[in-house]
């Protein structure tokens, strides 16, 4: 008997999908089971899987009216129970309203009772976990899938946050985590499993399930090898995957993916150290297999031609059915076709049903495949070729890099190249890296600079003046990512709000206003980086200290005057008033100034804190006029500039 499977993500932001989900879908529709997979609201899952029941009971009581097209409807007055709601479903418009009120009704008591909760349709529910600041909406999750499964048994708690804290979530939830990856034939799911579960291909048709898009989606993502040989101490990995597996084949797994869900564009791969890899040559060698060498372009296919066809295969109705609605859409939209070719597919569109998700079917869809094809081959064909990428998106170790390693990676179309540089101490090792790249012909680099361990906050300016005056001398591009630490364990693993030994409160807000200002990243161009941290130690260490709004609206605030009124009053502390006055600061709590200080010179210097946010927001008040009037004035200076050109 097929089961019923459910896969959850928690809803929390982030930019990879759940490649251990996507291992577990494929294992299961190997199994010939039915895999449902859901990120999003909970409480909307459940609203919607009950909605599905009602429109069923009442298409059977009354099927000359579509109750699909008012699904929406009928699943806003479940939840809500508000009267405007259920008039708007349109009850009456039916013949049998009288029996139609009553189901309606019933599904609605269903759902507030909880009684769905004695009912769970699930036989086998997978949760996976990422970090552990997660902590509340993956316990929430945890509890939410103790609910939808029939045997708590067949509820199974994996990933990142499972591993590193199985007995917190035991503690939690009462479920006992799956600890690391499933690299071996993993029992405790089925007995008669031949599968490593961890090697098989990804389930790629999920993703098309869900509302969510992943930032970097649309890649092949894999692994070569698994494991770490290092123990960083702020690192997870040497937990998750405490054996280094120096080789896993690609090949077989991405002409698989590709069969199935198409060619994508760039191969995205998340080993945590593939050049400590003996067999590094047999890597690359497998990726220039895989279609991913110097200059290599990639056209997009056929979107709809690929999810139809999965459709005839009967690979994942529910997901290709939203697929085929989505791009149908999509094309109708496409400015590409002509006005009447476009009109033609809206009146096709609207004669088969597929104006609305709801109305979407799987067997009009692939009658309709002729019809529709010629407009997506039309698009299709004007599409040119892009260049494709390799991304080793965790980083490579800096420590490794040699000249024979370093030519292996020049074989193979890397952009950008991910270079660690958590530790000043490595700066030596760091730059043989970069000078050894350079030589390669690598000249990209995207690279993740830790902040917040044992590090001061002058190590992080160095480190990324370090990158922004090698982009000037070497004429390459260095984007500095850099990230907060957090620990994985203990006091503040749940939450964001860890401060290092050497940080405070103030200066790590600080790092992230600027940050806010920079999008996350640091690039190319020493002036736009003095700006931003100062042109030396001492303006780097005087932004960290600055008021926060003075950071957020940087040159507004210089243009009033109040950032240098600032900075006057802070150079006219003597030195002891200093050492009283910073603890106050670095603690970053201003909402009550008045009860933290006895001092009228320091409360005066307090008062530049407050947030100027909601002043700046409120359209009656002053900070807001003058604002606009700031916006206007960089407004006429930008015209009359490119007058001037």
């Amino acid at each position: 008997m097929n089961r019923k499977v459910l896969l959850l993500e928690p809803n929390y932001k982030n930019k990879f999908p759940p490649i251990g989900l996507m291992k577990l879908a494929t294992y299961f529709r190997l199994r010939g089971d039915d895999v449902v997979f859901y990120k999003g609201d909970l409480t909307e899952f459940v609203v919607r899987q009950i909605t599905e029941e009602c429109v069923a009971q009442l298409t059977k009581v009354d099927d000359s009216i579509d109750w699909k097209l008012r699904f929406n409807r009928i699943a806003t007055y479940i939840r809500y129970r508000r009267k405007a709601d259920l008039e708007s479903i349109g009850i009456d418009d039916s013949d049998d309203a009288i029996f139609i009120y009553p189901w309606i009704e019933h599904f609605k008591k269903f759902y507030h009772s909880g009684e769905y909760k004695k009912h769970p349709r699930w036989d086998w529910v997978g949760v996976t976990t990422l970090f552990t600041f997660y902590w509340n909406i993956t316990i929430e999750t945890i509890e939410f899938a103790k609910m939808m499964v029939k045997d708590p048994k067949n509820l199974m708690v994996g990933g990142v946050l499972a591993s590193i804290q199985p007995k917190e979530i035991e503690e939690a939830t009462g479920i006992k985590p799956h600890l690391g990856t499933l690299h071996t034939p993993y029992k405790d799911i089925d007995e008669d499993n031949p599968y490593v579960i961890d090697e098989l291909p990804l389930d790629y048709s999920i993703l098309d399930e869900i509302d969510y898009e992943y930032p970097d989606g649309g890649s092949y993502y894999s692994y070569t090898t698994r494991g770490c040989i290092r123990k960083c101490g702020f690192c997870a990995v040497w937990t998750l995957e405490p054996r280094y597996q120096e080789y896993i084949p690609l090949r077989e797994r991405i002409e698989r993916t590709r069969r199935l869900y198409g060619e994508q564009q760039n191969l995205l791969l998340m080993d945590n150290n593939v050049l400590a890899s003996p067999k590094l040559k047999e890597i690359i060698e497998d990726i220039k297999s895989c279609g991913f060498t110097i200059g290599a372009k990639y056209t997009e296919p056929n979107q709809y031609m690929i999810a139809v066809r999965n459709l005839r295969l009967g690979i994942n109705n529910r997901a290709y059915v939203r697929k085929c609605y989505k791009l149908l859409k999509e094309i109708n939209n496409y400015k590409g076709l002509s006005e009447k070719m476009r009109t033609e597919i809206y009146a096709l569109r609207e004669k088969h049903g597929f104006l609305h998700p709801e109305t979407c079917k799987r067997e009009e869809l692939i009658a309709t495949y002729k019809d529709f094809v010629p407009f997506f081959d039309a698009k299709y064909k004007r599409l040119k070729g892009r260049l494709r990428y390799v991304d080793f998106n965790q980083g490579v170790d800096a420590r490794l890099f040699n000249d024979e390693i370093v030519s292996l990676l020049e074989e193979i179309p890397v952009r950008p190249l991910r270079v660690a540089f958590d530790n000043i101490k490595t700066e030596p090792e760091y730059r043989n890296a970069i000078e050894l790249s350079i030589k390669h012909r690598l000249h990209d680099f995207s690279n993740y600079l830790l902040y917040n361990f044992t590090d001061k906050p002058e190590d992080l300016y160095t480190r990324l003046k370090i990158n922004v005056l090698l982009c000037e001398q070497k004429n390459i591009s260095i984007y500095s990512f850099p990230m907060k630490y957090h620990p994985i364990r203990g006091k503040h693993s749940h939450d964001r709000d860890y401060i290092g030994q050497h940080w405070n409160r103030k200066y790590i807000r600080a790092v992230q206003a600027i940050l806010n200002a920079t999008k996350g990243k640091i690039g190319r161009g020493v002036s736009f980086f003095e700006k931003a941290f100062g042109r030396n130690e001492d303006e780097y260490m005087e932004l960290l200290l600055m008021p926060e709004t003075f950071l957020l609206f940087r040159f507004f605030f210089e243009h009033l005057g109040y950032t240098q009124k600032w900075r006057e009053a802070m150079s006219e502390l003597t030195d002891e008033e200093r050492k009283e006055l910073l603890p106050i600061i670095h603690n970053n709590d201003f909402n009550h100034i008045e009860e933290l200080t006895d001092n009228e010179k320091f409360r005066k210097i307090l008062t530049y804190y407050k947030d100027y946010r909601k002043e700046i927001a409120d359209h009656n008040s002053e900070l807001y006029k003058l604002k606009q009037q700031y916006e206007k004035s960089k407004e006429r200076a930008k015209e009359s500039y490119k007058q001037l050109k």
